[in-house]
C-alpha cells in the first residue's frame, strides 16, 4: 500500500472513530435530555399537585370543616403530592394532653404504631383487626415514633421505621418495612399533633425533594388546622352566647314584670346579673285577701347551673305558697322538694315574707339569707331582721324545719324594708375594698324617707360610684317594701 493509500485509510479510520464517538455522545445527550425532561415533568407534576393541594385546603377552610374532614383533606392531599402509600394525623387530646388520638388514618396507610402479638394473631383470621386497632388506639405523648416526632419538635425522615430507637424495648415492636416523613403540628406556640406520610419499601424511599415538599405542606397544614380551630371556637362561642341570651330572655320572663298592688304599700325590685344568666331572683306571689308573698333568693355559684336551680326554686315555691301562709313551713316544703336534686356543693339562701295589707304585718322567714334591713321612720334608724333559718339544700328536712322560724314585723307609715343579695355588700372598688354592710345601711337610711323607688335608684348610684370601672363580680338583687 502506497503512502497515499495509508494516509487515506488513516483519515477514514479517524473519521469513523469520530463519527462513532459523535453518535455515542448524541445518544448520551438524548438519554440525558430525556432524563431531564422526565425530571422536569416530575417536578412540574409535583408542583402542580402541591398547588392543587393548597387550593383545596384553602377552599375547605372557608367551609369550616370538622377536624376529621380537614384531617382527611390534608392527609389525602399530601399523599398525592409526595406519592406516599398512605398517611395519618394524630391530635393531642384536648381532654387529657398526655395522649395523641388518631383523627384520620388513610385506608392504605402502613401502621405507624407497633402492633401487639395478639392483634397480629387475630389479623390472620380477620384482616380488619389491625385497621380497627390502629384507628382506636391512642398513643402516649412520649411513645413510639409519633411521640418522638412531637417531642423532637421538627420534621423528620426515617428510611426504616422498625430500626428507629423509639421502638426499642416496647411491648408492641414494629415489624413492617416502611419509610416515613413526619412533622409536629404547632400553631401559636401550642402542640396540636403529628402529621405523617409513609411508603412501604417496595414502593421506594422518599427523596430529599419529597422531604422539602412535605415540610412545606406540613407548615401550611398546621396553619390551616390552627386557624380552623380558632374559627370553630369563635363560632361555638357565638352560638353559646346566642343560647345564653335566649336563656336570659326566658329568665327575665320569670322575674316580675310589674310591681304588685298591696293596699297601703309600695313594693319595687330589680335584678342586675353579673353574667348573662343570674343565680339571683326575686318574686311576688299573690296570695289573695290583700296578702302578697315576697321572696328573694341567691343560688350558690354563677352561670347556667345557678340559673337552672333558680328556676326550679321559683317553681317549687309557687307550687306550695298558695296553700301555706307560714313562710317557714312553705320553705320547709320547698327544701324537701329540692334537696334530692341539689348537688352537694350547691345551696340556696332565701328570704320569704308574707305581707298582709290589712294588718300591716310582714311575716318573715330567713333560710340562710342575709338579714333584711328595716328602716323605722319614727326613730330614723335601721335595724336588722334576723329570724333564724338554714339554707335550702343543706339538710333533707328535719333539721331545716326545726331551725327555720317565722318573725312578725309590724310596719308603720314611712317604714321601709330592704331585701338584698350579697352582691351588694360584697361589691369591690379598685382597691379591693368591699362596699360593706355599714355603707349599705347608711345609703338605705338616707334614701328610705323618699320611698321604695328612691331606695333602688340611690343604692344603684352609690354602688356604681363606689366600684367605678371595676367589673361586677356577683349578681345584685334588691327588693324594697314601703309602708305608706
Amino acid at each position: 500500500m502506497t503512502p497515499l493509500q495509508h494516509s487515506i485509510t488513516g483519515a477514514l479510520l479517524l473519521f469513523v472513530i469520530a463519527a462513532v464517538v459523535l453518535v455515542v455522545a448524541l445518544q448520551n445527550q438524548r438519554r440525558h435530555s430525556r432524563r431531564l425532561r422526565v425530571r422536569f415533568r416530575d417536578h412540574d407534576a409535583k408542583e402542580h399537585r402541591m398547588f392543587t393541594f393548597l387550593h383545596d385546603l384553602g377552599e375547605s377552610i372557608e367551609n369550616e370543616p370538622s377536624p376529621a374532614v380537614l384531617s382527611r383533606i390534608i392527609v389525602d392531599g399530601i399523599d398525592k403530592v409526595v406519592k406516599a402509600t398512605g398517611g395519618a394525623i394524630y391530635f393531642v387530646s384536648e381532654e387529657n394532653g398526655g395522649y395523641l388520638n388518631p383523627s384520620y388514618v388513610s385506608e392504605d396507610c402502613p401502621p405507624l404504631i407497633g402492633l401487639p402479638a395478639d392483634v397480629r394473631k387475630k389479623a390472620e383470621k380477620d384482616p380488619r383487626a389491625i385497621d380497627s386497632y390502629i384507628r382506636l388506639s391512642r398513643v402516649g405523648i412520649g411513645d413510639g415514633i409519633l411521640g418522638y416526632c412531637l417531642e423532637a419538635g421538627e420534621v423528620i425522615q426515617v428510611d426504616d421505621v422498625k430500626g428507629h430507637p423509639s421502638f426499642r424495648d416496647i411491648h408492641a415492636p414494629y415489624k413492617e418495612d416502611v419509610s416515613v416523613l413526619m412533622a409536629p403540628l404547632r400553631h401559636a406556640g401550642k402542640d396540636m399533633g403529628v402529621l405523617a406520610v409513609a411508603r412501604r419499601h417496595q414502593d421506594g424511599y422518599f427523596s430529599d425533594n419529597d422531604f422539602a415538599v412535605f415540610k412545606s405542606a406540613a407548615e401550611q397544614s398546621a396553619f390551616a388546622i390552627g386557624n380552623a380551630r380558632i374559627h370553630r371556637e369563635a363560632s361555638e362561642k357565638r352560638a353559646m352566647e346566642s343560647e345564653l341570651r335566649t336563656a336570659r330572655e326566658v329568665q327575665q320572663v320569670l322575674l316580675p314584670q310589674k310591681d304588685p298592688v298591696v293596699p297601703g304599700f309600695r313594693i319595687s325590685g330589680t335584678n342586675l346579673p353579673a353574667r348573662i344568666i343570674s343565680g339571683d331572683y326575686y318574686d311576688y306571689i299573690d296570695l289573695g285577701d290583700a296578702k302578697c308573698g315576697i321572696v328573694i333568693a341567691d343560688v350558690s355559684g354563677k352561670g347556667v347551673p345557678a340559673g337552672l336551680l333558680m328556676a326550679m326554686c321559683r317553681s317549687s315555691l309557687r307550687s306550695v305558697a298558695a296553700g301555706e301562709h307560714s313562710p317557714s313551713k312553705a320553705l320547709g316544703l320547698v327544701n324537701r322538694q329540692l334537696f334530692p336534686d341539689i348537688r352537694e356543693d350547691m345551696f340556696i339562701s332565701m328570704a320569704y315574707g308574707i305581707l298582709d295589707g290589712m294588718t300591716g304585718i310582714l311575716t318573715l322567714s330567713r333560710a340562710g339569707h342575709d338579714p333584711a334591713l328595716c328602716y323605722r321612720a319614727a326613730a330614723g334608724t335601721v335595724e336588722s331582721l334576723r329570724s333564724p333559718g338554714l339554707a335550702l339544700g343543706v339538710d333533707s328536712g328535719q333539721v331545716f324545719e326545726r331551725v327555720t322560724k317565722d318573725q312578725e314585723v309590724p310596719l308603720h307609715a314611712g317604714d321601709c324594708v330592704l331585701f338584698y343579695t350579697d352582691g351588694v355588700k360584697e361589691a369591690v372598688d379598685a382597691k379591693e375594698e368591699e362596699f360593706g354592710m355599714e355603707r349599705m345601711a347608711e345609703v338605705f337610711r338616707s334614701a328610705a324617707p323618699h320611698g321604695a323607688e328612691a331606695v333602688l335608684l340611690r343604692m344603684q348610684e352609690e354602688l356604681k360610684a363606689f366600684t367605678g370601672e371595676c367589673a361586677q363580680m356577683d349578681d345584685i338583687t334588691l327588693v324594697v317594701i314601703e309602708k305608706r
